[in-house]
Formats: structure tokens, sequence, C-alpha cells
């Protein structure tokens, strides 16, 4: 990637204007510690960072303090969370990165299965490791200011993160803005327990938004994400030497934008499996590959996940499942699993790539699997896509090509349908919604292949111009039911 210009807290805490004044009745006010009694200026050129860890490191000795930042803007090197602390920003103030000076990253001894952003923690603007009981709370800023590098083998001194959680515990985000992330705005590796409330994270010039790595019990919610590489995704890497099940998570009332990349997502690191985890309630603006993305490609099992009340618009395929067999992890593992999926109210429309990125600006969604390992028990509820068309007939005839080790949609080329293009899979089901087209459009709206058990029960599709609606291939089990048609007539079928 190119670098782009350039014991337990147990208070409950009420922030008005920067203090602590609303508490249970019978707790102890939380000692606020006011940055710039510790040294800081806030003058936007000073180094603020020492005076800050100082103010970190008193807080965390009272066990719950606060530490409070004025307006003003604070330039800052690595600053070091500590357990037991509120940091909270103020309106108007802006904590912003030094171009140099950061931490430097650690070794890793298991860098060989991931990228290096992902291999290292302490190159970050805010970096904690082991700490638990942590808040960010104000609306002030968290901000890269364009001094955080994106690429990979970063130099020491500089920063690729602008904030990075490593086997954390308890830490919640409300209201405050993270700007110009750098390689991730926020990751978190290892971590239970995660909150983030009415967070906006902006980082479209940058990278990613906010990878969730290896982690449980996270929740995002009312929130607004913005990123150039995948917006909000669910990853499990092999950073930390071993692997993990992520599991019950949610992520909700939210608005997502990638505008190169993926806007929700699992993968592509996926060691570890994957589990219990809920999308409803989402607007996705933009994302120029998938806007709900599930990828695995190093082995993990994704099951139990569902997507619902999700709006799709300027995204490039709206629905991506594909297994591969990367095995970017150790012992070589086998192809993984993606089963017992649920997509339900979705709704698609202006399905176009933001941005202009290598290959198409469109794909049909799509379900690849592999013939050892079929994507099974997926079920599409009610899901309305309006796709732009446009294609001719004879792309009905594609057999796009197998991909074992890479994952973005571009991969498969043209697909040979408009609506969905599914290949080794079993137990599938669309019931009820729509497939629609602006564009006449050549292709059937479902082509499968390799399909053990599909049906479709009620769904109304566009007819196509190509001779059939419907064609299955290699495909065993299919039926058609309900009222499933097209401008009030049956569905076209060809078996093949």
């Amino acid at each position: 990637m190119r670098r782009r210009s350039g014991g337990a807290l147990c208070t409950v805490f009420s922030l008005v204007a920067g203090l602590a004044v609303a508490l249970p009745s019978g707790a102890a006010a939380a000692a606020t510690f006011n940055v710039k009694d510790y040294g800081a200026k806030g003058n936007g050129t000073t180094v603020d960072s020492p005076a800050i860890d100082k103010a970190i490191t008193a807080a965390s000795a009272a066990r719950g303090g606060v530490v409070d930042f004025p307006p003003g803007t604070y330039l800052a090197r690595t600053i070091h969370l500590k357990s037991d602390i509120t940091l909270n920003l103020r309106a108007g103030a802006k904590i912003i990165a030094s171009g140099s000076g950061m931490d430097a990253p650690e070794p890793n001894p298991y860098d060989a299965y991931q990228d290096f952003g992902h291999s290292h923690f302490r190159n970050a603007l805010i970096a904690g490791e082991n700490v638990e009981n942590v808040a960010f709370t104000g609306a002030g800023t968290i901000d890269g200011d364009d001094e955080l590098e994106t690429g990979e083998n970063i130099p020491a001194g500089v920063a690729d993160k602008l904030v990075s959680l490593k086997l954390c515990k308890n830490v919640s985000f409300a209201d405050v803005t993270l700007r110009r992330g750098g390689h991730f705005a926020l990751i978190a590796n290892g971590c239970d327990g995660l909150k983030l409330n009415r967070v906006k994270v902006f980082s479209t010039e940058d990278r990613d938004g906010i990878n969730f790595i290896n982690s449980s019990r996270v929740e995002l919610a009312d929130s607004r994400i913005e990123a150039s590489d995948d917006a909000v995704a669910f990853k499990s890497d092999y950073a930390l030497g071993r692997t993990f099940v992520s599991e019950d998570n949610i992520v909700r009332d939210s608005t997502i934008l990638s505008t190169e990349n993926n806007a929700v997502q699992f993968g592509s690191e996926t060691c570890g499996g994957f589990r219990n985890t809920r999308f409803r309630n989402l607007t996705i603006t933009g994302a120029a590959k998938a806007g709900l993305g599930m990828v695995s490609m190093d082995g993990a099992v994704i099951e139990d996940i569902s997507f619902t009340g999700i709006t799709l618009r300027k995204t490039a395929s709206p629905i991506f499942l594909h297994v591969g067999k990367r095995s970017r992890c150790p012992g070589n593992p086998p192809a993984g699993r993606i089963r017992n999926i649920t997509y339900r109210d979705i709704t698609g429309t202006d399905l176009i790539a933001p941005r202009d990125i290598p290959g198409d600006p469109e794909y049909a969604s799509t379900l690849s699997g592999r013939p050892e390992a079929p994507i099974e028990n997926v079920t599409f509820d009610n899901v309305k896509l309006t796709v732009p068309g446009g294609h001719p007939a004879a792309e009905a005839d594609l057999v796009p090509p197998e991909a074992s080790t890479t994952y973005p949609p571009r991969i498969f080329g043209k697909r040979p349908a408009y609506g969905f293009w599914l290949r080794h899979a079993a137990g599938i089901r669309f019931t009820g919604g729509e497939f629609r087209f602006a564009k006449a459009d050549g292709r059937p709206a479902f082509l499968t292949d390799d399909v053990r058990g599909i049906a479709l029960d009620g769904v109304r599709v566009d007819r196509s111009n190509g001779g059939y609606d419907v064609v299955w291939r290699n495909t065993s089990g299919q039926n058609v039911t309900g009222s499933t048609t097209t401008g009030g007539q049956a569905l076209r079928v060809r078996t093949r």
C-alpha cells in the first residue's frame, strides 16, 4: 500500500462538560487528573505525550481515575494505556500524531503468518497491552493528522495505527472521533468485552477502519465508520501465537462505508473460528468490493452468523461468500467452512462501486465454496436487490475459475447470473425477495453449479432476455415453489 499524503473499575461515569458528576448513590466521585496539571500544553507544537503518560499513571493508581483533556491540540508520540482509567476528551480537545519518535514495532516470532500491521502493536499513537477497564469518552478527536503510515515494514519511530489494543478486557469508546488512522484506526486483537457507541471513524484516505481480531463480546452500535480499506472487519490471525474463537459479537444501528474495499467483512485472516455474530439495522453507503463479505481462507469455521435489516447502495458486490485454501497459519490447515448463515430483510440499490478500483465496477452476489468444503445452510429471506444489468446473454455460459489462494470478488470475473451465482454449496434457500435489473440483462437471475439442495420460494425476478430465469448446473434437490414469478409468469428453469 502507498502512504497517502503523508482491580475492577467499579464507578459508572456520566461525564458532563468533562467532569464526572452523576454517580450511583453511595459511590465515591472518581478522581480527575487534568493533563495540563502534569505539564501538557495543548498548543499543537509541544510534545505532550510524556505529560499524558504521567496523568495516566496517576489515574490508574487511583483505580478508576479520569484523565481529562481540556480543549486544545495535544501533539503526541506513543501514549501508553494502563488499566482502570477513563480518557475524557472534551469537545474541542484533539490528540494528534507526531511524525517521529513513536515506539518501535516489537519483535514477533509469528509475523510470517500475517501482514506487518497485524503483527505489531506498539507502533501506534495510543497503545494498550493487557489492559482492562479502560474507557474513552467525550466529544473530542484522536487524529493521525496525515502522519501515520499505511504500508508494510514501517521504520522505527513512525506509527501505522491510531489505537492499538492487545489482549484487552472491558474497553469502551463513547462519542469520540477517530480520524486519519493509518493502516488501522482501531485494531483490537485478543480482546473481550469491547464496546463502541456513537463512535465516528473517518479514514477514507488511509486504510482500515476497525479490525476486531480474535475478539469476543464486541458491540459496535450507533456509529459511523468510513474507511478506504475494510471498514468493519472480523479477523483471526496468528499474531498472538495461538488461535481464538471469536463469538457473541454484534454490530448494529450504524452507517458503514468502504471506498475501495469491503464494508462489512469476515477475513481474510481466518486462522481461528467465528460464531454467533449478529449484524442488524445497518446502512452500507458504499463498498468497492463486498457490501457484506465473508471469506474463510486459512481453515476457519464461520458459523451462526445473521444479517438483518441491512440497506446497501454504491456496493460493487452486495453479498459475497467464499471458501479458499490459502492456509496462512501453522500446520497448513485444510479448507475451512462457512455454514448456518442468515440474510433477512436486505435491500440493495445503485449496486456499483463508489470509486474506481481494479476489475469491473459490479459483480453479482456470490456463494463459492469448495468441492470438499461446500458452503452450507444459508437462508436468504426477503432479500431485494436491484443490479445495474446490461450484460449479454453470452455471459450466461461463463464458467468462472476456481480460486484457492485469493479472495476479492473480482477473482471470478463476470458472473453467469445477474442475481446470484452459487457453486459448491448445499442447503440454500431463498424465501420471498426480489431480484431486478435497472437495464435488461441476458443472464439468468440465478445460476448454480454443484449445489445440493436449493429452493426458491415466493421469489420475484426480472425476466432474462437470454431464455431462462434459473439455470441449474450439476445441481440436485432443486425446487421452485410458491409464487415465484417473473412479470406475473412462472419462472423459466433449465437444468443442465
